[in-house]
């Protein structure tokens, strides 16, 4: 009788090993599409922030000027310094580089970062909605 207990419970153990690779594997399918979905309505919302409050003046394609600077790859870059654009003498000699604490305080409050530039009349957004445009402004390359 113990001879034929024995591979019943291998079977079994063996059994719930499988059933539990087989549900972690399932979790994993089931999750990545939902975390896209995530990703991709994150994606959508920052777009949304970016096309309400910087469209009109902003572009992310590089070379596309508009009454602002484009804003491809300008994480990263210095103040004042894309060529072919016309930027006030503050901004020029700003001296720092654009990361994500300096766009987001400008975005917010542009003349406590910069004083004299040229987005006039320009009076900022929410924190929460400058968050939103520099996750799009990322996920644009713009690293």
């Amino acid at each position: 009788m113990e001879a034929q207990m024995q591979p019943r419970l291998q079977r079994s153990s063996r059994a719930w090993v499988h059933a539990m690779i087989g549900a972690g594997a399932l979790t994993l399918l089931l999750s990545s599409p939902l975390s896209l979905a995530q990703q991709s309505a994150s994606d959508d919302t920052g777009q949304q922030a970016f096309n309400n409050s910087c469209r009109t003046c902003h572009s992310v394609k590089e070379g596309d000027n508009r009454l602002g600077p484009n804003l491809n790859k300008i994480v990263g870059r210095k103040a004042g310094a894309l060529p072919n654009y016309n930027y006030s003498s503050s901004m020029k000699e700003a001296g720092f580089v654009w990361d994500q604490d300096k766009l987001t305080r400008f975005m917010v409050k542009p003349d406590e970062v910069v004083s004299g530039h040229k987005m006039q009349p320009y009076g900022g957004v929410s924190a929460e909605e400058a968050g939103k445009v520099f996750a799009y402004l990322q996920s644009t390359g713009s690293q």
